[in-house]
């Protein structure tokens, strides 16, 4: 059974590629883990990404985007429950390494709700007006400089 691509508003679009580079972060977190790379390296990249590229992407997704449907529709209650619990688990100097699993595994499964549901349905309901706005941000190309490719050994 062959998956129709989903085709995806071209404004809506760098929100998408920003969650690839997030799926991204996820599989190289899966990575150091594999290969038995300490916890505190994986969370320093975590931290940089968490800071420099995520943290503005879900205020961004929060302001301009799900303001698109009512405040109380279930997607939109979902996403923001979403974005809080894994900023948690960014935020958690503690239990580092339990924290950074569950960003892997929550952050995809968010990335993959949003990707196939949410943006469908804001999609829909969104009017030229309301896309037209999204044009306006200004979208810099992620760049991950990062030296540290614990990932890659």
């Amino acid at each position: 059974m062959s998956t129709k691509p989903i085709k995806r508003n071209d404004l809506l679009q760098p929100f998408s590629r920003e969650h690839h580079h997030a799926l991204l972060l996820c599989w190289k977190i899966k990575e150091g883990f594999k290969h038995n790379i300490a916890a505190g390296r994986i969370k320093q990249y975590s931290n940089w990404f968490w800071h420099n590229h995520l943290k503005q992407h879900f205020a961004e997704e929060e302001k301009y985007l799900f303001s698109i449907l009512p405040a109380n529709n279930p997607l939109i209650i979902q996403a923001l429950a979403e974005h809080n619990k894994i900023k948690k688990y960014f935020e958690d100097d503690k239990n580092i390494e339990p924290s950074l699993k569950s960003i892997e595994a929550e952050l995809d499964a968010h990335i993959r709700f949003e990707e196939r549901i949410l943006f469908n349905a804001i999609q829909e309901a969104a009017t030229t007006q309301q896309l037209n706005l999204l044009a306006q941000l200004n979208k810099d190309s992620f760049t991950d400089n990062w030296e540290d490719k614990f990932w890659e050994k």
